[in-house]
């Protein structure tokens, strides 16, 4: 029983603001636009009457969405496809504020019900229907941009987890005439280019560019980049390191990239322009 009690004072916290806010409108709305005749009161006594209206709307409010939709939630605990209870919370405060409001004006007011009078009133009580889908809305749309930032937030650790490791990677190269091996860092290596017999490696050290020839294949380097994304074919002839690209050019039927940091361009193929666009992009 205290647990009912203390979900139902928790929930008005959390609610209380926004109901608040729609009785004060309605009292505004009531109040400046005059839907009713109440020609019977004098100023203070009409304002009065008015705020009684808004007062209507409120324990509705509270009476219909916060101590039914309570017992709605136990229920849909128990029948999660149960879409129905909600639909029928909604309908019920708009027919017990309607009818509310219809008996306030008829016996406080002396306000006669016509169908004009019901049709006014009906519209005024699905005003807060109304405000708060629009409230819950923008809530959810704030719930789903917090969580988008969360997740941002988690992908930008990921990748700086990432870059970390991926500086601190190096690779060796085997030289095909048992003359020795190359180490370098993953990060530091340009672009690699097919030379003849040999293979040429463009890396960056000292933050200065150098190039070094090995006696290998370009078919050989490639399976040991394999596991390295951003290394990707442009040219038969040549891999690049996407993270150095700095931009692909076109001059007729030809396509070329520059690189950062260096003069070289490096040429692109049909077979692989399609994949860099994806990655420039």
């Amino acid at each position: 029983m205290n647990k009912k009690i203390n979900q139902l004072i928790q929930m008005l916290k959390a609610y209380l603001g926004i109901y608040v806010s729609i009785s004060l409108g309605v009292f505004l709305f009531v109040l400046f636009f005059q839907p009713f005749p109440l020609q019977g009161f004098d100023f203070n006594n009409r304002l009065l009457f008015i705020a009684g209206l808004g007062a209507i709307v409120f324990i509705t409010l509270v009476l219909i969405l916060i101590v039914f939709n309570n017992y709605i939630q136990d229920y849909g605990h128990s029948n999660p496809d149960a879409v129905f209870p909600n639909y029928f919370g909604n309908f019920l405060l708009l027919a017990m504020s309607s009818v509310a409001f219809a008996f306030y004006l008829r016996f406080v007011g002396d306000v006669s019900i016509t169908f004009h009078i019901m049709f006014k009133t009906t519209l005024i009580c699905a005003a807060p229907l109304v405000v708060l889908w629009v409230h819950e809305k923008l809530k959810a749309y704030k719930q789903q941009n917090t969580e988008l930032k969360r997740e941002k937030e988690n992908i930008r650790q990921q990748v700086e987890q990432y870059e970390d490791h991926y500086r601190n990677k190096s690779i060796e190269f085997s030289i095909d005439n048992g003359s020795g091996t190359l180490d370098l860092f993953i990060s530091d290596i340009a672009f690699i280019k097919s030379a003849d017999n040999y293979v040429e490696i463009a890396f960056k050290e000292d933050n200065i560019f150098k190039k070094k020839l090995i006696r290998s294949t370009l078919k050989n380097i490639e399976q040991q980049l394999r596991a390295y994304a951003n290394f990707m074919r442009c040219h038969r002839i040549c891999i690049v390191n996407s993270h150095y690209i700095e931009n692909l050019s076109k001059n007729y039927n030809n396509h070329w990239l520059t690189l950062s940091g260096l003069e070289e361009k490096l040429p692109v193929s049909r077979q692989y322009l399609l994949k860099l666009k994806e990655v420039i992009r």
